[in-house]
């Protein structure tokens, strides 16, 4: 099972992380967010680094990557899935933006495109399809200049982490954040300044999300179900105008052409 160990300690806050995530998926100008407290996330960046509020460290946020994810249980439909080596991906076009994973991660990741005519979800895949799945590492981790984000197998990279724990008495939190919380995540972090603003609350159970989420979606099917429709017969509508809206514009092109045509005829 593949995975990134991020220690804090050895960050720069050098953004290169950041750059090589928006060269790698091609992503656009970054769109901030709706949120009281801007973290650097949105439709157009899948990574960020913010600063600890205490020590004042420089800390990389991004997808956990859960071992059991809450927003996979959550999408009623399939938009959302994780595959057989631990990355959680999305399919852009089952999506239909109605933001249930947004509700149910516990640590604030999705994000919502609402720059587009037809918004759906977007976050970090583990640059799977475009590098994983060719033997390839993330580019987030490849381009780290101080390698303070490694990738590797998960069990590894928890050994290097409690290593790095042990072998620096007093160096670090006696923690490796994400090796049981709510499960397990394939992301990891150690620190010498707490982290709980990253959303890894001390309270934070070991028992996966996606039990609960069932229970909640088991209660409520019929409502699901009913939004999932609204939602479904919103997103046909708006594409459908965008279509047509397309399409008139391009005859008017094409009769002005016409036009312009016919005048230079008349006038040969």
């Amino acid at each position: 099972m593949i995975g990134i160990l991020t220690d804090v300690t050895k960050c720069v806050g050098c953004n290169k992380c950041v750059d090589a995530c928006v060269e790698e998926n091609g992503l656009g100008p970054h769109v901030p967010t709706r949120r009281a407290n801007p973290d650097g996330l949105g439709s157009q960046r899948f990574t960020s680094i913010v600063r600890a509020p205490q020590g004042g460290r420089y800390v990389r946020k991004q997808c956990r990557h859960c071992l059991e994810p809450a927003c996979v249980s959550a999408c009623i439909v399939g938009a959302l899935t994780r595959n057989q080596d631990g990355a959680v991906v999305y399919d852009a076009k089952k999506c239909m933006g109605c933001r249930y994973c947004m509700m149910a991660c516990p640590f604030a990741i999705p994000r919502y495109s609402w720059e587009n005519v037809v918004p759906y979800i977007r976050k970090c895949k583990f640059c799977y399809d475009n590098r994983i799945a060719q033997g390839k590492q993330p580019a987030c981790t490849e381009a780290c200049p101080e390698k303070a984000t490694i990738f590797g197998d998960r069990d590894d990279l928890l050994r290097e982490a409690h290593a790095r724990i042990n072998g620096n008495p007093g160096k670090y939190i006696n923690k490796v954040y994400g090796e049981t919380e709510i499960g397990g995540t394939a992301v990891l972090y150690i620190s010498d300044v707490p982290l709980e603003f990253l959303g890894w609350s001390k309270e934070m159970s070991p028992t996966p999300l996606p039990s609960l989420t069932r229970g909640v979606l088991k209660e409520v099917p019929l409502e699901f179900i009913g939004m999932g429709v609204v939602m479904s017969s919103i997103y046909w509508i708006t594409g459908r105008r965008r279509q047509v809206a397309i399409a008139e514009a391009q005859a008017d092109i094409n009769a002005a052409k016409a036009a312009d045509k016919e005048k230079h005829d008349d006038q040969a």
